[in-house]
């Protein structure tokens, strides 16, 4: 894609800006200690960034801020959505993965869809980090990256919540399920 397709209308960007901070000041949970001046202003010098939050949200994500990196000055964005983004569902883990099918392929891979997003599918530790901020994907699940050595055989991890318990499954990376998708990240 070209810079030019990865900006936003000035009508799409306040229409983003006022979602970001309604859902920022109804979950101030997810943020403590976090002013929405300062994330805006960084927004706003980010147009690109904006980008992929307006398609994080546009999927059903509902991206919100859980954290800022005092090193680097960039706040942290998850996909908060109360189950595993819709807009992201019915995917395999990755491009050789989707390759690798002989029929019934799913239309993309998580992978390919977060990199197209400009964002990235979310570790085991930051699932974990989310799920203590509140409860997630009860009845969907997510797929999550995954290690190069349990890639390289085959297998991909997802994770869901499940009687009060985080879990960490496997799979076949060319699996795809309904009810999974993926959650991403975001530095800004």
């Amino acid at each position: 894609m070209t810079k030019r397709n990865k900006e936003l209308s000035l009508e799409q960007r306040e229409e983003l800006l006022r979602t970001l901070k309604d859902r920022f000041e109804k979950s101030m949970n997810r943020h403590k200690g976090i002013e929405w001046a300062k994330v805006q202003a960084k927004l706003e010098a980010n147009t690109e960034k904006l980008w992929s939050l307006n398609e994080m949200e546009g999927t059903g994500g509902e991206p919100d801020v859980v954290g800022h990196d005092k090193k680097t000055d960039e706040y942290i964005f998850y996909d908060c959505s109360a189950e595993s983004p819709k807009g992201r569902r019915s995917v395999c883990y990755d491009r050789e993965a989707l390759e690798s099918r002989k029929k019934h392929k799913p239309e993309n891979s998580a992978i390919d869809m977060a990199a197209a997003m400009g964002i990235e599918l979310l570790t085991e530790e930051q699932y974990r980090e989310l799920q203590k901020l509140e409860n997630v994907d009860m009845k969907t699940s997510s797929w999550v990256q995954t290690p190069a050595t349990i890639r390289k055989l085959g297998g991909a991890l997802f994770c869901d919540r499940r009687y009060d318990t985080v879990f960490v499954y496997h799979n076949g990376a060319e699996s795809y399920y309904s009810a999974r998708g993926f959650r991403g990240s975001l530095r800004i």
